[in-house]
Formats: structure tokens, sequence, C-alpha cells
């Protein structure tokens, strides 16, 4: 039988235990799984000199992962993003989720898939299965869910994330990884990492950071990074989409034709030479700059997270889909499996 390195990581806040999991591969790369919220404690990967360095931010034990925090590292579902009033509506019966932020539902409500247990299967030495029922009405959703994710670490210095889910009545799902990266590691801020995205436009959003509904051209705005640009060049831009999200905290809308795996972002961080590239066959890809991180988090090795110390690439369909009828569609019905894969490559240049 495979096997991957495993070890106790600590307890639930029910006393169940919670055991880690460290894929490595024939670089030395290593990235650790715990199966509470199927969360990434850590991802070691060379600079351009060959010293390895965590690259997400998180905490060394339990204890930080069961307080409050801004979804270091986890599995969001059912739905990652917002949902405006936690509403929605299928064939005419409406539906009403948990409301978490402010008014609106976010990232699978107050106690979405990032805080629960997920069980999990070695498939092979570098490939790990979490997975969990979700039952019917948990935060609001209609119908019981069977979740798959699997990660997987190649020799290519990929870690592959394959999402899956079925149910037994209609409902919405939006799975996706909420890492915080800093390819500098821990202590930096993130605004000279450069960033290309794929995107010729993006979904504006009102003051609550529920789309309006348009899909706007990047084209002339601080939104445009299909050349690499700097995170920080226009992060505090005078143009009423940054006010909205205090910087970047937007969906940009992928350019495909086909539910295909394409690249969809591009990072290199110019002094460690740490290179990270996303490809997906979602639609859509949330880019958030850390604006919200204030330093009050205590992280690894004491590690204080102050404002845009990590950004997250999260593949995604575009927030708030159940109520936007001009978006692509997250509706899951009896019968049909929802499938999609999204990889991160890292690199050095």
């Amino acid at each position: 039988m495979p096997t991957i390195p495993r070890a106790p990581f600590g307890k639930t806040a029910d006393g169940e235990a919670v055991d880690a999991f460290t894929l490595k591969n024939a670089n030395g790369v290593e990235v650790t799984v715990i199966t509470y919220g199927g969360i990434i404690t850590s991802l070691k990967v060379p600079d351009r000199n060959g010293a390895m360095g965590d690259i997400v931010l998180g905490f060394d034990s339990m204890d930080g992962y069961l307080k409050d925090h801004p979804f270091f590292g986890a599995i969001i579902g059912r739905y990652g993003n917002r949902i405006a009033k936690g509403r929605f509506a299928i064939d005419n019966q409406p539906f009403t989720l948990a409301t978490n932020n402010g008014p609106n539902h976010l990232h699978g409500g107050v106690r979405g898939f990032d805080k629960h247990l997920w069980q999990p299967e070695v498939l092979s030495e570098n490939s790990l299965r979490l997975s969990r029922l979700s039952p019917d009405g948990e935060e609001g959703y209609p119908g019981t869910l069977q979740v798959g994710v699997i990660y997987s670490l190649t020799n290519y210095n990929e870690l592959i994330v394959d999402y899956t889910a079925t149910t037994d009545l209609p409902t919405h799902v939006n799975l996706t990884q909420h890492s915080y990266f800093n390819l500098a590691g821990p202590g930096a801020d993130i605004l000279g990492h450069e960033l290309m995205i794929d995107a010729d436009r993006y979904t504006p959003v009102n003051s609550e950071l529920i789309p309006t509904g348009e899909l706007a051209p990047v084209a002339g705005t601080p939104f445009d990074f299909r050349k690499a640009t700097a995170i920080g060049a226009r992060i505090n831009a005078a143009h009423p989409q940054i006010k909205n999200g205090q910087g970047y905290d937007h969906n940009w809308v992928l350019n495909r034709d086909t539910r295909a795996l394409e690249l969809a972002a591009r990072v290199t961080e110019p002094a460690s030479g740490r290179t990270m590239e996303v490809a997906t066959t979602e639609p859509g890809l949330q880019f958030y700059a850390g604006n919200f991180l204030d330093g009050t988090l205590a992280g690894k090795g004491g590690a204080k997270y102050g404002r845009r110390s990590g950004f997250c690439l999260e593949t995604q369909h575009y927030p708030d889909t159940p109520n936007q009828p001009d978006f692509p569609s997250t509706l899951l019905r009896p019968g049909e499996t929802y499938s999609t894969r999204t990889v991160f490559k890292f690199g050095v240049q």
C-alpha cells in the first residue's frame, strides 16, 4: 500500500483528532495538508539559489486554525465567494443561507467546508484524497452533497487540485482553494510580485463586493494584468472599484471558450526568483491582495501578517452566480458530476 508521512496535528474544539499529511517530490518540494478544512499549512519550494522556503501563510498549530482567521489555506465550499443577501431560488423554490459577511453569504457560511473534518485516503505516494458528506440543509443549502478533493504533487513541481461533487437534490456548488501566497517568504509584503492574469474583462462589484452583473473591460483600468505588472503599481489608484475592494478583491473573467485546462495567471517574485503559474478549468479567478490583513494574527514562528502580506488566486465560477442569470451556471443536479481541476506550478527564473 502507498504511504504518505502522517502526523498528529492537534484536535478540533470537539476533541476530534486532526492529522497532517506531507506530500514530497523528487525535487524536495513539500506540501503539508491537514484533515481539518483540507488546509494547506505549509508549501515549501526552492528559490533561484535552491534555498527552500515556505510560501503560504498559516499557523504552527491547530490553535490558530480554530480561532477566527481569513480562511488560510482552506478548501472553500459549498460556494466560494459571496452570494447576495444569502438567498437564491432553484426551480422557483427559494432558499435562505447563513449570512456571515454583513448581510451576505461568504465562502460557505458560518461553518463552511473549511471548518469540518475531512476523511483522508492515500491514493499514491504523492496523492491524497479528502472527502466529506455535506448533509441536506447544511448552512441552508439543499441536497446531500458528496464531495472529494484530491491533492497531488508531481515531479514537475505541480500541485494539482481536483474537485468532484455529486448531489441528490439540485444545489449550487463552487469549490476553491484559499491559500495565501507570498513567494518571497514570510515577513515581506506582496506588492513587488509581478502578476499576469489572462483576462480581458472582470466583474465590477458594489460596496458590499457583490457583482453588479457587468463584465467590464480591463483595458485602461488598474485591473489590466494582461501583461505582467507589479501588484503594488496601481493598487491604490483613484478608481471606484479599487475603493470598493480597498485594493484588489475582484473576479477576473478568464479568456477561454472551453472547460479545458488553460493557463490563467502567472506570478513572479523578482528577489527570490520564485514563480507560480495557475492553470484551471474554471471560468473565473478571484485575485485578493490581502487588503484586510492587519497584523493582529500571529502566524508561523510568531510572524505578524500585516496588510498585503499574502495574496490569493482563487479559481472559481463568478461570485453571486446563483442570482446572476447571465453568468456561467453553478447549478448541480442529481445525476451530474461537478468536476474541476486547478494546477499550481512552481519554478524559478
